[in-house]
């Protein structure tokens, strides 16, 4: 259950981020292709994280 509170704000930064980005540079392009685009990254940047962030469920501080 760590990993979720970790990786769903990574999702939800990188959607935004994309979103803006996306918006900013590249305006000419559809908004919901820009929108699959953005959560698109965002899936892929939550799976990314959801496996190498590593939480040893022994060590506890």
């Amino acid at each position: 259950m760590r990993k979720f509170s970790v990786t769903i704000p990574i999702i939800i930064i990188v959607v935004l981020i994309a979103l803006w980005m996306l918006d900013k540079d590249y305006s000419e392009i559809n908004m919901m292709t820009r929108i699959m685009i953005a959560v698109g990254a965002g899936i892929f940047s939550g799976l990314i994280s959801f496996f190498l962030f590593r939480f040893d469920k022994n060590h506890t501080k």
